[in-house]
């Protein structure tokens, strides 16, 4: 699952949320690092609709426009809570591989910028 569609469905996790709502709590979800433009988010939206992880829950009118509100499905809730789990075992084992590695301790050790060596 792409880090987006994983944000956009633990938005919706707690409560149904319009588009600039999923922007907005995407943006605190990933500490500023994924920002949604309108064509992505929508396109997700209907995919995730299409393959019945999301559903819309209600509309409203907002000074003259319609404001459609998503929520998570039943569905969806299963799906994030495999990947959830799935990135869990993950994170564990790198942790476990990385506790091998001399000098550094996962979650203490810090090192210059969030991918040393990455950074172009």
């Amino acid at each position: 699952m792409q880090e987006p569609t994983f944000l956009i469905l633990t938005a919706l996790a707690a409560q149904p949320l319009h588009g600039y709502g999923i922007v907005q709590s995407v943006l605190g979800l990933s500490a500023g690092e994924v920002k949604l433009r309108p064509g992505t988010l929508y396109g997700a939206l209907d995919r995730l609709a299409d393959q019945g992880l999301i559903d819309v829950d209600h509309e409203e009118a907002v000074e003259g426009r319609l404001r459609r509100y998503y929520r998570l499905s039943d569905d969806g809730a299963a799906v994030l809570a495999v990947e959830v789990d799935r990135l869990r075992k993950r994170a564990e084992t790198a942790e476990s591989q990385l506790r091998q590695r001399p000098g550094i301790v996962p979650g203490v050790s810090r090192l210059a910028g969030p991918y040393p060596g990455l950074n172009g």
